[in-house]
């Protein structure tokens, strides 16, 4: 094999690949990324088992063939060479040259037969959005997800698609995060729970074009995103027993205000001043009439503050844990929300007129 690339086009594919290369293994395999050049192009490939990438990279193919490398090692390598042409050149499947300008390494490499390709994924159910959607539908959940959870439906995201509508959930043991948006097209009815870290890397991938399209393909066991020159396979995680998150969400309330986005985030921004860090000090609201007070109160010190709002309902005294509040208010895109309450012991719901977006916060109980 023998391939002729720019640096910089390197640094792109493996950028975009680099995402699924397994840190913890003990395959070494799966820490390699595998170079294709057997179709007429040449491919990037990783593989973690869980998440894999594919894409294609500009350059010239002398010799066809392919090559698995380690991922760590050519990265920094092609990194530290000078900005110009990349020879790649492998004459047998042990090792590597990268040759660029009067520098040379020759690395040691494995074969192509050892690496695990991607799953091929039956392209039936299918929905197509803009980059931008799928990059806002990502960023405006994905704080509500925690990789690390013992249950496995806590760590993604729910895709659940109703005919020409799309509808994603993500929940901790604490919030709820709901994205609801139309589709171009009728597409069927099928959902699928997809792990919020392939998610992540996802997003990081995409160039949020709205004008740039994606496919995303499901199955029963694995999601595809198809988009520019590259595709992602994701796991699928059991969705079978998914919470009935209608069932949580009540269009009743006995409070209702509407304050601006950003000056409502500054203040518990301020409050969480007077937080150390691993403390659990909540932040206390407390609405009457055409103001709601924020006020705070730690072994550091005492705040309060006010900010003006249009209030219907009953007067409110409730509290929350202030990250909380900040994660959703951080990811709105509105300048004033709307946020309803029922009791001080009940859930909080923040959400639009058009429900495109509703999130549900429990409180801190005193």
């Amino acid at each position: 094999m023998k391939l002729v690339c720019k640096k910089s086009d390197l640094i792109t594919g493996i950028n975009i690949v680099m995402k699924a290369v397994s840190s913890k293994t003990t395959m070494s395999i799966l820490e390699c990324i595998l170079i294709d050049a057997t179709e007429g192009v040449i491919k990037f490939t990783a593989n973690d088992m869980e998440l894999g990438i594919e894409t294609k990279v500009e350059g010239e193919i002398i010799e066809a063939g392919s090559i698995a490398i380690d991922a760590k090692i050519f990265s920094e390598i092609v990194r530290k060479l000078p900005d110009n042409d990349v020879v790649i050149e492998v004459n047998d499947e042990t090792k590597a040259n990268i040759t660029c300008e009067n520098s040379k390494f020759n690395i040691l490499v494995k074969s192509a037969d050892d690496f695990s390709y991607l799953p091929e994924i039956e392209k039936k159910d299918k929905i197509t959005l803009s980059q931008f959607a799928l990059k806002e539908l990502i960023r405006q959940t994905i704080f509500t997800v925690n990789d690390a959870d013992k249950n496995k439906i806590l760590t993604g995201e729910l895709f659940e698609v109703m005919g020409n509508k799309l509808k994603v959930v993500a929940l901790d043991k604490f919030r709820i995060a709901i994205r609801n948006m139309e589709l171009k097209e009728d597409y069927g009815n099928f959902k699928v729970l997809v792990p919020g870290k392939s998610l992540n890397e996802i997003s990081k991938i995409l160039n949020g074009d709205v004008d740039d399209e994606v496919n995303i393909y499901f199955t029963s066991n694995h999601i595809l995103f198809e988009f520019d020159e590259t595709k992602v396979v994701s796991r699928l995680i059991e969705c079978s027993n998914y919470f009935d998150t209608d069932k949580m969400i009540s269009n009743d309330y006995k409070t209702k205000i509407t304050i601006n986005k950003k000056e409502m985030a500054n203040c518990i921004d301020r409050a969480t001043l007077l937080i150390k860090e691993g403390d659990k000090k909540p932040v206390f609201l407390t609405i009457k009439d055409t103001e709601m007070e924020l006020s705070i109160n730690t072994f550091i010190g005492s705040m309060d503050e006010s900010i003006p709002i249009v209030r219907e309902g009953s007067d409110m005294m409730i509290s929350f844990n202030p990250k909380f509040l900040i994660d959703i208010l951080r990811v709105l895109d509105s300048e004033e929300v709307n946020i309803y309450f029922t009791n001080p012991k009940a859930p909080c719901f923040i959400r639009d007129d058009e429900n495109s977006y509703i999130y549900v916060v429990l409180p801190v109980v005193q």
